[in-house]
C-alpha cells in the first residue's frame, strides 16, 4: 500500500483506503476498524501524497511523503511516543526536529497534531507506505505511461481516422414531451 492509496476526508477522523471508484464517488475503507463505505463526490478526500506542508524555502512547502519518511527514519518507522494531544511547545519542537524550515505562520498547531495522529494510524496499520521506497514509487508513478498500440478493428467495419478533431460537445436539450391524440 502507497500514499497514493491512502486519503483523508474533510470533517472525519482517522485515514481511509481507496478501494476503487464509483459512479457517484469512491468506495473507502476504514484503516484502524477495517469498515467499508462509499463516499460521494460532494465530500472532500485527500489523497496523502498530494499534501504539502508551508516552508520558508524557496519552493515554499514540503510534500508530505517525504516529512513522513523523515519521521520514519527518525523513529525507525515505530508509533511516535508523542500523541496529538501533547503539549503544544513540544509538539512545535517535534516538528521543528523534523521539518527545521516549517513556517511558523501558516502552520498551524492542528496541522502538526494531525499529522502526529496520521503517523501513528500508518505506523500500527500501514507501515509499508512509510518506507521510502513508497515515496519514491510515488514520483514515479506520476510520470505518463506509454499509449497502447491500436488494435486494428474487425472486419466489417469502417476504419476511422487516427486522429479526429472532437467538435466542442452541444448542451443536450430536453426531450419534447408528445401530446396524446385524445387530449386533441
Amino acid at each position: 500500500m502507497t500514499l497514493r492509496e491512502i486519503a483523508a476526508i474533510a470533517g472525519r477522523p482517522g485515514l481511509f483506503r481507496i478501494l476503487k471508484p464509483t459512479h457517484g464517488g469512491v468506495i473507502v475503507e476504514a484503516l484502524d476498524t477495517k469498515a467499508r463505505e462509499a463516499v460521494g463526490a460532494s465530500q472532500r478526500l485527500s489523497i496523502l501524497s498530494e499534501i504539502s506542508m508551508y516552508t520558508t524555502t524557496s519552493e515554499g512547502s514540503e510534500p508530505l511523503p517525504n516529512i513522513l519518511a523523515n519521521v520514519a527514519g527518525k523513529h525507525n518507522s515505530q508509533k511516535l511516543p508523542l500523541t496529538a494531544k501533547a503539549d503544544g511547545a513540544d509538539l512545535e519542537a517535534f516538528f521543528a526536529d523534523v521539518l527545521p524550515d516549517w513556517d511558523r505562520d501558516r502552520v498551524y498547531l492542528s496541522d502538526i497534531k494531525k499529522l502526529v495522529t496520521w503517523y501513528n494510524l500508518l505506523a500500527q496499520h500501514a507501515p509499508e507506505a512509510l518506507k521510502p521506497e513508497a515515496t519514491e514509487e510515488t514520483a514515479t508513478a506520476e510520470a505518463p505511461a506509454a499509449e497502447p498500440e491500436a488494435k486494428p478493428k474487425a472486419k466489417g467495419k469502417k476504419a476511422e481516422p487516427a486522429e479526429v478533431a472532437e467538435a466542442p460537445a452541444e448542451p443536450k436539450k430536453p426531450a419534447a414531451k408528445k401530446k396524446k391524440e385524445a387530449d386533441l
